[in-house]
């Protein structure tokens, strides 16, 4: 389970850094590219998948 939700987190990392630089229109093509929104939901997606890699990270003997 440590192992998926690792690859999870790390996939949201990625999908959110992608969304934040469509939404400043660094990478363009996109409808997303250009709108402050995405931008936000991007940072948000990228903080879960940094909270998911440090809570999970930590293993069993962290959460007791």
């Amino acid at each position: 389970m440590r192992r998926f939700s690792g690859v999870v987190g790390i996939v949201l990392i990625l999908v959110g850094i992608i969304w934040i630089l469509q939404g400043v229109n660094v990478l363009r093509g996109s409808m997303m590219s250009g709108r402050l929104l995405y931008s936000w939901l991007g940072l948000g997606v990228a903080v879960l998948g940094v909270m998911m890699l440090l809570y999970y990270g930590r293993g069993r003997s962290a959460v007791r």
